[in-house]
């Protein structure tokens, strides 16, 4: 056990959104002092010690939507041992939109102590590459899969002045941006995708003009949608 880590401490780690070389120094270095790693994908997680030549730590798990009740419990028995247990998603922030905050509130509740590595977030990366305002923003993470739920769910806050930020599956986009036209109004928004990574690329335009491009466009990978909030001046009037 490494004595010099918080003894009970849960250690959550952002990891890069896309591009390696974005992990933080401070990052790989806890990744290869803690005693247990939980993440995501073991896989996924695997290349950033190979790339970084980081020793693995010797109790690795996966911890995930599907398994985060029982991976729970085995995180909260080491941190009842006394060891440092690093908690990291596939990219970005482990606890934002992923099941991370269930196992950060137990831990609280056991009286644990919680630290956080900050790093890249895909949400903040796509904020500013928007060009929209950043003064103040509203993160809604994923939106419903079906079009009726989808279209409540946009219209909450409709009425808002925050830039609104998404998480959207490339096969949705399109419907999401239509949806988004119908209850919002062709408001100024960006399409984020694959941010970090060789085939990043930004998307700004009207949602109107947006739904256009992607009506035929079969995208891949991840994507982050930002659409401006409720002014006159990120709204185009017909």
């Amino acid at each position: 056990m490494n004595t010099e880590a918080a003894k009970g401490t849960l250690i959550l780690i952002s990891t890069a959104i896309g591009n390696l070389e974005d992990m933080t120094w401070r990052a790989i270095r806890v990744l290869g002092e803690v005693d247990v790693l939980a993440c995501e994908d073991t896989r996924r997680t695997r290349k950033i010690f190979v790339r970084y030549a980081v020793p693995s730590p010797k109790i690795i798990l996966s911890y995930h939507e599907h398994n985060a009740e029982e991976s729970g419990s085995r995180i909260l028995n080491f941190l009842n041992l006394g060891y440092s247990v690093a908690l990291c998603s596939d990219a970005g922030y482990p606890g934002i939109s992923d099941p991370g905050y269930k196992i950060v509130s137990a831990s609280l509740e056991a009286g644990f102590e919680i630290d956080v590595i900050p790093g890249p977030s895909v949400v903040s990366t796509a904020l500013v590459a928007s060009g929209l305002s950043t003064a103040s923003f509203l993160f809604k993470g994923f939106s419903p899969h079906k079009s009726g739920q989808r279209k409540k769910f946009i219209e909450k806050d409709s009425l808002t002045p925050h830039t609104l930020v998404f998480f959207e599956s490339p096969h949705r986009i399109y419907q999401f941006l239509q949806d988004a036209y119908l209850i919002l109004g062709n408001r100024k928004a960006a399409v984020c995708m694959e941010l970090t990574k060789k085939f990043q690329k930004v998307h700004r335009n009207y949602l109107a003009n947006l739904c256009d491009q992607f009506s035929e466009k079969k995208p891949k990978g991840e994507i982050t949608v930002v659409i401006a909030g409720n002014h006159p001046k990120f709204i185009k009037i017909k």
